[in-house]
């Protein structure tokens, strides 16, 4: 399932009520308390933005987004009531997009939210007619692909699922997530997924066995790395 937002804070009835009061205004959140929580949503749901606690019970805020930015650039907005300066360094130079202090107003946090999320839906807005990097270019309104001026041909199924994961690009999409947004069935099986991105690898890479452009993570899904 797609989530605007995911608050990841061991204060439990502050993330609930927070992320109760964000659904009420439009935007679709959901809670989790620990580290654990966080990475097990993430497995089975995607979300555009997350709130980051730094003291949570079985970890710390500042490793998980470490561990986040190892495969996602999803904005990351940092919630805490410390209030040190050195907090705040530390929070950006690891890749946090924000600090808020607690305890905050949810009215404005509400609207960093929201300004959060305009941004990235006119971020994609701009992409969504045509990916290109110099060798490989994908025309999402003609349906073409491009590889170095030549067309290739995929049939709707590839081109639908390579436009899913160039949408995605950078990010890891898991197995579920191509079948529940390309198939449109959960009862797809890994054998099926793995022969569509086979062909799109040997349509598109310069060695399919050797892929620059999709990539398999191990146990998660695939993620597009764009720009080669």
């Amino acid at each position: 399932m797609r989530y605007d937002c995911l608050i990841i804070d061991d204060e439990k009835l502050l993330a609930d009520s927070t992320a109760e009061y964000f659904n009420l205004f439009g935007v679709k959140t959901a809670a989790v308390y620990s580290v654990a929580g966080c990475r097990e949503f993430l497995r089975q749901d995607t979300v555009s933005l997350l709130l980051l606690d730094i003291n949570l019970g079985d970890g710390s805020g500042f490793e998980l987004c470490q561990e986040l930015r190892e495969k996602t650039e999803i904005p990351i907005l940092f919630i805490s009531a410390r209030t040190s300066d050195d907090d705040k360094i530390i929070a950006f130079h690891i890749g946090g997009d924000d600090y808020v202090q607690k305890p905050y107003s949810l009215g404005v946090l509400l609207a960093k939210v929201q300004a959060v999320l305009k941004r990235l839906r006119h971020s994609t807005d701009a992409e969504d007619i045509e990916y290109a990097d110099g060798r490989l270019t994908v025309d999402f309104q003609a349906k073409e692909v491009l590889v170095e001026g030549n067309a290739v041909k995929l049939t709707a199924l590839e081109f639908k699922l390579l436009s899913y994961l160039i949408k995605n690009k950078n990010k890891v999409v898991s197995k579920q997530e191509l079948f529940d947004e390309v198939w449109g069935d959960r009862f797809t099986g890994d054998g099926t997924l793995n022969v569509h991105i086979r062909k799109i690898r040997e349509a598109i890479e310069h060695n399919a066995g050797k892929p620059e452009y999709i990539i398999t993570v191990w146990g998660e899904g695939y993620r597009f790395c764009g720009g080669k």
